[in-house]
């Protein structure tokens, strides 16, 4: 799988998504002023004066970032307003410790305890013009970088809701520049939704580059390394100031990324059939509950072929990361029947498990025949995103080899009595199911 920073998936549902009609203005889409928040937050006493430390950092930035009471509606110049607050559990409570879990960079265990009682944080809300050199962003991560390791503190991104030690800080936000090129992925995060059995991805941070949130919505389960990845090339190639065209257009090319360390981390994913390739059609996007208060820009997938917006996605992947998927010609014996019959026995239980809502990360896909034209059958496998008594609806899983009606992310349904085997991925790397597959890779390997 393409190298994918982690997805955060959150545990609530979101409305059916009323698709964006609008496209993105054409040309350069940053826009100023950019503006964010970080904060300090101290679980003990700071071990230096937060706000004298912050002076010395500015002085010895050579005045990179002006102290200013209020901010400018439209600064010509990075301006800060620097708060410490003592009485944060009331006016800006530090994350819980399962937010923790899952967005905290470094943090033992005990830090997280510890911060829970935190009393005082020194807030910091940046507000600058835009810049393709994001001067203002480096000047700020490496001040906050300088008054955390002075003071004791531990570092918070109120625009992607992580809170870092200051090693993390510095590998992620400090270190990793090409010249004026940040890797993206540093700096950003995705959230992962879950929606009526698909989901929902968008980023958290671009604003802090002024540049859209991107998102990318109806994303089967089996697909969301590929979505993400998608998500953060394209959110690279705003950053390096990629343009969008007439009507939304954009062509996004994995091998016209400078940054090296992002791009060298993702060219060794691709297959062998990539075209490193993506015809894009970019929208207004359209926020939900939870979304940044920032402007969002929806990926869409009209300009690939395919009978419904699934399909055409999956062809759009394809093209961007490529694709196996090879037909198999094997003789259903006496062993894998009753593996069959034994994963049949089970699937009562399954669609009761699925229908009650699975775990974050977890879906499952049921292997099923199609009619070919010869009259014969090809077996594929289907992701499930509907369970009825008698009948699955579900996304294609397969590229089809006979059946030229069909392709791969296509919307099917299958009876239930036609269902050969299952397999349910738990979202972390393992796996349950698929008995019947294991004994036909031991008939094709002869054993």
């Amino acid at each position: 799988m393409p190298l994918i920073r982690s997805l955060f998936f959150v545990l609530m549902c979101f409305a059916p998504v009323v698709w964006a009609a609008d496209a993105f203005p054409a040309g350069a889409p940053m826009k100023g002023p950019v503006g964010f928040v970080y904060a300090i937050y101290y679980a003990e006493a700071p071990a230096a004066e937060p706000l004298a430390a912050l002076n010395a950092a500015l002085a010895r930035q050579g005045g990179k970032i002006t102290v200013v009471k209020d901010l400018a509606e439209a600064p010509t110049a990075p301006q800060v307003v620097a708060t410490l607050d003592a009485n944060i559990q009331k006016t800006y409570p530090p994350p819980s410790v399962r937010m923790i879990e899952y967005f905290g960079r470094g943090l033992s265990k005990a830090q997280a305890q510890a911060l829970q009682l935190a009393q005082t944080a020194l807030v910091l809300e940046f507000r600058a013009p835009a810049s393709p050199t994001y001067a203002a962003l480096r000047a700020a991560d490496s001040l906050l970088l300088q008054v955390a390791e002075q003071t004791g503190g531990l570092i918070w991104d109120e625009e992607t809701r992580e809170i870092f030690t200051t090693a993390e800080w510095r590998k992620r936000h400090v270190e990793g520049w090409q010249g004026d090129v940040p890797n993206v992925i540093r700096h950003t995060v995705i959230h992962a939704y879950q929606g009526d059995n698909l989901l929902r991805e968008i980023t958290l941070g671009m604003a802090k580059f002024g540049l859209p949130d991107i998102v990318v919505n109806d994303v089967a389960h089996s697909q969301n390394n590929q979505a993400g990845n998608l998500i953060n090339i394209l959110a690279q190639a705003l950053v390096e100031g990629a343009e969008i065209g007439q009507g939304g257009a954009m062509t996004l090319n994995l091998k016209t990324i400078r940054h090296d360390g992002f791009r060298n981390g993702q060219l060794p994913s691709l297959v062998d059939n990539a075209k490193g390739v993506a015809q894009l059609s970019l929208y207004k996007g359209q926020p939900e509950e939870g979304d940044p208060q920032n402007r969002l820009l929806e990926v869409g997938f009209e300009r690939y072929p395919g009978p419904d917006r699934y399909a055409r996605q999956t062809a759009l992947f394809a093209s961007l990361f490529g694709f196996t998927d090879t037909l198999q010609m094997v003789k259903h014996d006496d062993a894998i029947l009753a593996a069959s019959a034994a994963a049949k026995a089970k699937l009562p239980a399954l669609r009761q498990r699925f229908n009650a809502g699975l775990k974050p990360g977890e879906y499952v896909i049921v292997k099923a025949p199609f009619a070919t034209p010869d009259e014969g059958r090809e077996w594929m496998w289907v992701e499930v995103t509907k369970w009825d008594e008698k009948e699955i609806t579900g996304l294609l899983n397969n590229e089809p080899a006979q059946i030229p009606t069909l392709h791969s992310g296509q919307i099917v349904k299958v009876k239930v009595a036609d269902v050969f085997d299952y397999l349910l991925y738990d979202g972390k790397g393992g796996e349950e199911g698929n008995e019947s597959g294991k004994l036909m890779a031991r008939q094709r390997a002869g054993q």
